[in-house]
């Protein structure tokens, strides 16, 4: 971890961007196990969990090609403080949900807040590759991803807990301090005067058009910037049955513990252990695939293979696990899956894409990433109320539909190997001036 730390402590602005992260995504798993306990409390329905997430999610995707707009346009770290000053605004809010006829007023916040989020997410992609050296990417991207899962893992376990003793406000009142102390980290920040040029002096709507342009003509590009989509089409389900293993199938196992600390809601203590094996498959994973793996395109490649293969395996395991311990051993082979896919296709971008298209890449990349995980979260929860199915059946398809992504990232690989060498040349040449 030395290279890491070493990151941190000579770096200052990454340092500022990384703590902002560190206690923004803490207080977001806090918010998460919340409000997944809270709607299955109000509701009981897989339809309602589904929603919720789709309440998540679905901002992001039609809200992305504005915030890719603005994060090439205008100053990226006042966009970014601007939306943690009302994300916790929105968060505080939340604290005025009480009851089943208030289910939609959670549901407006948890839009609104997902909105502001989908202006926060490409502006906070595009400042990295501004603060951070090319040689440094994969390592930048590694180091987050490992915050996020390690935030995931002590969030989330802490969450649930919280949830369980002392109930959510507590939880949202914690998520709404940190979008605050993440906003003065941010704020902290000192970036360079970049000149951007977009190729025409238009509108809105033309610049996302023109960035649109520039992924039409570079092929190789819009497919690792579609490598997060094909797995959350995938991975999207599995958000709700988390939810319905904890609530359903596992909540007894934990019993004796539940009856031992008093707690108050079991099926959330028990989706907080499922999302702390979460955060160690997520976070542990890209940084050991980077140490075996390498920064170099072709590795890249390779180790996004691997995790598309991995998160295969991985949600078969969900399906066919008997007991709650092999359940979170699948979950880890999972999301070490996952954590590969995320980190190493986020870094190949920040290599080859351009300054002057990186927030509407990035913004392309995220719209497109939820809009799968959106179609794959109402896909469960409809197979569920609607269909009938069982969760460890619609866990079998989804494993089944992570094979299917599997083959077409292999045609796409394989179609591309000769892309791949020609874009390593680049970065190596780009790393040799730079340096």
């Amino acid at each position: 971890m030395q290279e890491y730390i070493t990151l941190l402590r000579k770096n200052a602005n990454y340092r500022n961007l990384w703590f902002g992260s560190l206690v923004s995504q803490l207080g977001d798993w806090f918010n998460l196990i919340a409000a997944a306990g809270l709607i299955a409390r109000l509701t009981d329905s897989g339809v309602a969990v589904s929603a919720l997430f789709l309440a998540r999610f679905l901002p992001l995707f039609l809200f992305s090609p504005l915030a890719g707009v603005l994060a090439d346009r205008y100053d990226r770290r006042k966009i970014m403080i601007i939306s943690d000053l009302l994300r916790a605004a929105t968060v505080a809010a939340f604290l005025l949900v009480r009851s089943p006829d208030q289910v939609w007023l959670f549901y407006f916040l948890t839009v609104l807040q997902f909105v502001l989020s989908a202006l926060f997410t490409p502006a906070r992609s595009a400042v990295l590759a501004n603060v951070v050296d090319k040689k440094d990417l994969v390592k930048a991207n590694a180091l987050d991803a490992l915050t996020w899962s390690s935030m995931l893992a002590l969030g989330a376990f802490v969450g649930g807990v919280v949830a369980g003793l002392f109930g959510t406000t507590v939880a949202f009142m914690a998520d709404a301090a940190t979008f605050l102390l993440s906003a003065w980290f941010v704020s902290r920040i000192v970036l360079a005067p970049i000149e951007r040029k977009t190729g025409q002096k238009s509108g809105g709507w033309l610049n996302f058009v023109d960035g649109m342009r520039y992924l039409r003509h570079e092929p190789f590009t819009l497919g690792i910037s579609l490598a997060k989509a094909g797995g959350a089409l995938v991975w999207g389900a599995i958000n709700v049955i988390e939810v319905a293993f904890a609530d359903r199938v596992f909540t007894l196992n934990l019993g004796p513990i539940g009856e031992a600390l008093n707690l108050t809601d079991i099926a959330a203590a028990t989706l907080g252990a499922i999302y702390f094996v979460t955060g160690l498959g997520t976070g542990l994973g890209p940084i050991f695939m980077r140490r075996w793996l390498g920064d170099r395109p072709r590795r890249i490649m390779f180790g996004i293979t691997l995790g598309f293969a991995l998160l295969a395996i991985g949600i078969f395991g969900l399906g066919i696990a008997p007991t709650f311990p092999l359940y979170l051993g699948a979950t880890l082979v999972r999301t070490v899956g996952t954590g590969t896919i995320w980190v190493f296709s986020a870094a190949l971008l920040q290599m080859i894409v351009p300054d002057a298209f990186r927030g509407r890449v990035f913004a392309f990349e995220f719209a497109m990433l939820t809009l799968t995980q959106s179609i794959s979260i109402f896909a469960a929860g409809y197979m569920m109320d609607s269909l009938g199915l069982g969760v460890r059946q619609v866990t079998i398809i989804m494993a089944v539909t992570g094979v299917v992504v599997f083959f077409i990232w292999i045609a796409f690989y394989m179609a591309n190997r000769a892309r791949v060498e020609s874009k390593e040349t680049l970065v190596q040449a780009d790393g040799v001036e730079s340096a």
